[in-house]
């Protein structure tokens, strides 16, 4: 359909995918009758119930009445010009394509990287889908033809309503006649009524499927994909569990520390931000997830891989989209991953530190970070917001096995956020101390000068059972006496 090099004779597979709920958070009808209205076409106002239409379909997906009401449409268009709706899609694909959903581009970049036809099938019509198909670089669009006589449509359709099994069979047609093997091909959907379609390659995913799309995933193990939040993250009746849990992130639902949390306004409301924190134990991401749920914000967590292999903790940190750290490896996927999230629009929240440190560097008034802070923020170009974390060490220190549950005189928890911080780029050492020095400038005066640590202080800062250095330090205090 569109020229894209030379294609044809070497792709042998396909990603096909459907357009409403899927490339879209939404229906394109909308979109499509305002810009029709505005070339003098269509009702020219909006229909009563639309609204209310058009949110049942965003929660629940298409059913048969609604295909009914896209087979009248093929008839409204009777006497139409064929010139003034090609110019209606066209200003359409504009706006179209300011509503893609975040992480779709990634997702049509990566098949086009692995030389993988990419091709869009929707029941829309095709006069008004292509545009915006082209924009996105799709290289072929099945969709429903219109028929014309070169100057205005006739309100009948040129070949087969492409809804249900009639999708499935035009991409079996293309797929004959381009030489693409199915067999080898991909294919995304939302809608229960496009299974016929998703059988008929070998990797169905359902991205943001209806109620029925998902109980068919789950029996046949097809991948279920929310292409406007990270991969992996878990979506239930269409918002994700942060979003269902955030009227629960408040102050009195943690009942054993009191907080003082300040400066959420520093975290932008909406696009990209790096949450970098200092680590103090293991208590910081409830503070941390405090200070995000006031800022009305979920956020991708970088987190060592020892949490996420603890059973049903590590299943629940991968579906809220936290992302597994493998430190000592060098692998690049964590970052790669959290530049994916940052590039979608999200939030990732991260110590720069990457542990929480031991014995004396606990007490060091100059924190110490890794360059991962610094790398994700020169990639991505998203803003660091520094966040100063202090006295989660209490409520839960590094040689305790479990939080303290002291309900009576809890704790104090200070968590104070800091404007976002302007980096050079140049130099990730550089960077990286100017965070921390950032970090550090949100901490309590006391946080900025040397402290001595007694025994006791030290080995609150050292895993449970890990004796060899306390050990030592008590040995050489006795000395000194």
């Amino acid at each position: 359909m569109f020229d894209h090099g030379p294609y044809a004779e070497e792709v042998k597979a396909a990603a096909v995918f459907d357009l409403d709920r899927t490339l879209l958070a939404g229906s394109s009808a909308p979109i499509f009758g305002r810009h029709l209205a505005a070339v003098g076409l269509g009702p020219g106002r909006e229909l009563p119930g639309t609204a209310l239409y058009q949110r049942s379909y965003e929660m629940f997906g298409e059913n048969p009445a609604m295909m009914q009401l896209a087979r009248l449409f093929v008839r409204s268009a009777k006497g139409w010009s064929v010139t003034d709706v090609h110019r209606a899609a066209v200003a359409a694909a504009e706006d179209l394509n300011t509503q893609v959903v975040p992480f779709a581009r990634p997702l049509l970049a990566e098949h086009r990287q692995a030389g993988r036809l990419l091709v869009l099938a929707t029941t829309s019509p095709a006069v008004l889908v292509r545009p915006f198909a082209q924009l996105l670089g799709f290289d072929h669009v099945l969709a429903t033809q219109w028929a014309n006589d070169g100057v205005v449509f006739t309100g009948c359709t040129d070949g087969a309503f492409l809804w249900g099994r009639a999708k499935r069979d035009a991409l079996r047609r293309f797929a004959n006649e381009a030489g693409v093997n199915l067999g080898r091909s991909y294919a995304y959907s939302d809608s229960a009524y496009d299974v016929a379609m998703l059988k008929a390659v070998a990797y169905p995913v359902a991205v943001n499927p209806d109620p029925q799309l998902v109980a068919i995933a789950v029996l046949n193990r097809w991948p279920i994909r929310h292409l406007d939040v990270a991969p992996g993250v878990a979506k239930i009746a269409g918002r994700e569990i942060q979003d269902w849990l955030r009227p629960l992130l408040r102050p009195e639902f943690v009942p054993n520390a009191r907080f003082d949390i300040s400066g959420e306004h520093h975290i932008p409301a909406s696009g990209p931000a790096i949450v970098a924190f200092n680590h103090r134990s293991y208590f910081d991401p409830t503070a941390i997830a405090l200070l995000l749920g006031r800022a009305s914000r979920s956020a991708r967590f970088l987190g060592k891989k020892e949490v996420f292999d603890v059973p049903v903790v590590g299943r629940i940190g991968a579906m809220l989209g936290g992302i597994r750290v493998e430190r000592g490896t060098g692998k690049a996927e964590p970052l790669d991953r959290a530049i994916e999230a940052l590039r979608g629009g999200e939030v990732v929240a991260m110590a720069p530190q990457g542990t929480i440190p031991r014995g004396p560097a606990f007490f060091d008034p100059v924190l110490k970070a890794r360059s991962g802070t610094a790398r994700l923020a020169r990639a991505s170009g998203a803003p660091v917001v520094p966040v100063g974390v202090w006295g989660t060490e209490v409520v839960w220190p590094r040689n305790s096995r479990r939080p303290s549950l002291n309900i009576i005189d809890p704790p104090l928890v200070t968590v104070r956020a800091g404007q976002p911080l302007e980096l050079s780029h140049e130099s990730l050492v550089a960077n990286s101390k100017r965070i921390m020095a950032a970090v550090v400038d949100l901490l309590p005066a006391s946080a900025r000068h040397h402290h001595e640590p007694s025994a006791d202080e030290l080995a609150r800062t050292y895993p449970p059972g890990y004796t060899t250095a306390i050990n030592h330090r008590k040995n050489n205090q006795s000395r000194s006496r």
